[in-house]
């Protein structure tokens, strides 16, 4: 009878344990922008700075261009803008 007992609790592990992955693979697939997908992306973020508790300086990469942007509480302002360095493809 131990035997019965030992035999479903593994069939509902498996089970609950496939619904759980099942499930997690789903929800990947769904959200978009997700790290786990690698898409091209229009807009990059390539370096922030803190500035004090609540700003900071971000440099943002798009239509090859780097744009750098001062980002407050209160809203976001460009600072400077530049070309964007060529990077060579590997």
């Amino acid at each position: 009878m131990m035997w019965w007992y030992l035999l479903k609790l593994i069939l509902v592990l498996a089970f609950v344990g496939g619904l759980a992955f099942a499930s997690l693979w789903l929800w990947r697939r769904v959200q978009p922008g997700m790290a786990f997908t690698q898409r091209e992306r229009l807009v990059k973020l390539v370096d922030a700075v803190p500035l004090g508790a609540t700003g900071k300086l971000a440099v943002v990469e798009f239509a090859g261009r780097h744009l750098l942007l001062a980002v407050s509480r209160t809203g976001i302002s460009v600072v400077s803008e530049s070309e964007a360095p060529a990077t060579p493809h590997a």
